[in-house]
């Protein structure tokens, strides 16, 4: 169900109102209405462009599908001064850093400040985290053939991030298989100011933010953060905006990962304009934070239907979620997590027979639910989309049960011996869903250990809303430990 989109680099995420606007123009000269944001604080587009629209803008670049290539630099400057930061790293700062880069880097480079939680700090292959020490950052490493993460033995200056970045990539054909051999052949390659590390890295908790809206920005300024659930933007409303960005002499735009975007500085006098222009056109800035900690695949339809049922279960049930994230990932995709609740799709077994197969999903958070920590611990395996709203809630209220601590969760053992068991579960001839008497159904107040049989006349399925007619007995097995 995935489609594949032609990208454009936008490097850290960060473009004028001009070239937003060219974008979308050049995007609507070939035919479409819309735009995307991805994960990687790039542009979507759902055909190819005609490149010489947008030409004379040397630092974008397109990528076709399942092209190899560049890669674009995810960077928090969309965080700089609106949510808590290291004192001396200043949006300046940032843009000065991305404008070192000369070259279209075939790693992924994250640029990121630790104490802000907007932009993900581990999901590159070279991560560059600010340290205490002004202009010098860590490097946490984990290169395409490497199975782990590990720190580079020194301390970054800001100045040499895009000269360290290109060596690198450039001893990758000598294939090497420790920081130690990086280190070595990067200080061979170049001359740095580095400094040595004194003290390990230790990254704040911060409740993950709320960023759409329009909220203070210091004493005279505000931030506009806009979000479209189906992450769909409409270009006759792009362009539109970047004239008014023009007319109150804002300069920059920034795109997030979580497939939204930032305008920071809006003077006090420009409020109420922006107010009036976002109202006659029926913007909604004010979506709940069920609906914007999530980060779904792009332009992937099951997994926006999934999300839609799960947030329409936690809001039916009074269920909060701040502080958390949630991803949907599947078995299609070597995923480097950065949320703090991870659904994972499995993939389908062959079956012999008529039995038609359900999808299941495995439930991972992170240890103190911080995506930072970058460890991952199984929760439940092989479960039935139905069973999810519950044991999502059962982790949500154990991620506030725990708030504050500090607390080492082992991780738990995935070897254990399994065994197999049948039981008779009831599933929907239309749409698959498994109605388990084990389980019930919350979304019905259907309580656990309800057979089939007393449900009530008026069941109907939790997700097509097929009557209790619809629903076939079945021998399903499961496997326990």
């Amino acid at each position: 169900m995935k489609k594949e989109l032609n990208r454009l680099i936008v490097k850290g995420g960060v473009l004028s109102p001009g070239e937003l606007k060219s974008i979308a123009m050049a995007a609507e000269n070939s035919g479409l209405k819309t735009i995307s944001f991805g994960s990687r604080q790039d542009i979507l587009f759902s055909k190819e462009i005609a490149k010489e629209d947008i030409s004379n803008f040397n630092d974008l670049e397109w990528i076709a599908p399942n092209e190899k290539g560049t890669e674009n630099i995810v960077c928090s400057y969309v965080s700089a001064d609106i949510f808590p930061k290291t004192s001396w790293l200043t949006g300046d700062r940032y843009l000065y850093i991305l404008e070192q880069f000369r070259h279209h880097p075939t790693l992924k480079i994250n640029i990121s400040d630790p104490k802000q939680r907007l932009v993900p700090l581990y999901t590159g292959h070279l991560n560059f985290i600010a340290s205490s020490y002004e202009d010098y950052w860590y490097l946490n490493i984990r290169l395409p053939q490497w199975h782990h993460s590990t720190t580079y033995p020194v301390l970054i200056y800001s100045w040499d991030i895009s000269k360290v970045s290109l060596a690198i990539e450039q001893i990758l054909q000598e294939e090497p298989e420790t920081v130690e051999m990086v280190f070595e052949l990067v200080n061979d390659a170049i001359d740095t100011n580095c400094r040595t590390v004194d003290s390990t890295l230790k990254i704040p908790f911060h409740p993950f933010p709320y960023y759409e809206g329009m909220n203070r920005m210091g004493s005279d300024k505000y931030w506009l953060g806009l979000y479209w659930r189906n992450n769909k933007y409409d270009l006759d409303f792009l362009k539109a905006m970047c004239d008014l960005c023009a007319e109150c002499k804002i300069g920059k735009i920034c795109i997030t990962p979580w497939k939204s975007f930032i305008i920071k500085g809006i003077q006090t006098e420009y409020k109420l304009k922006w107010e009036k222009f976002l109202g006659k056109r029926g913007i909604n800035v004010r979506h709940s934070m069920l609906e914007l900690n999530w980060h779904l695949p792009v332009a992937n339809k099951e997994a926006l239907k999934l999300k839609k049922y799960l947030v329409s279960n936690f809001d039916q049930n009074d269920i909060s979620t701040y502080g958390l994230t949630f991803g949907i990932t599947d078995y299609t995709k070597k995923a480097y997590y950065f949320t703090s609740i991870v659904i994972e799709k499995n993939k389908k077994p062959e079956v012999a027979g008529d039995f038609k197969i359900r999808d299941t999903y495995n439930l991972l958070y992170a240890k103190n639910f911080d995506p930072n920590t970058l460890e991952y611990i199984t929760h439940v395996q092989d479960i039935d989309k139905v069973e999810l709203p519950v044991l999502l809630m059962e982790l949500s209220k154990m991620y506030f049960e725990h708030l504050g601590e500090e607390q080492e969760e082992p991780k738990k053992e995935v070897m254990e011996q399994k065994k197999e068991v049948q039981t008779e579960v009831y599933q929907c001839m239309d749409c698959l869903t498994i109605y388990d008497p084990l389980y019930g159904d919350l979304t019905q107040d259907i309580s656990k250990n309800t057979t089939f049989e007393q449900l009530p006349a008026d069941y109907h399925c939790s997700l097509c809303e097929a009557p209790k007619s619809n629903f076939e007995k079945q021998t399903m097995v499961k496997e326990v430990r």
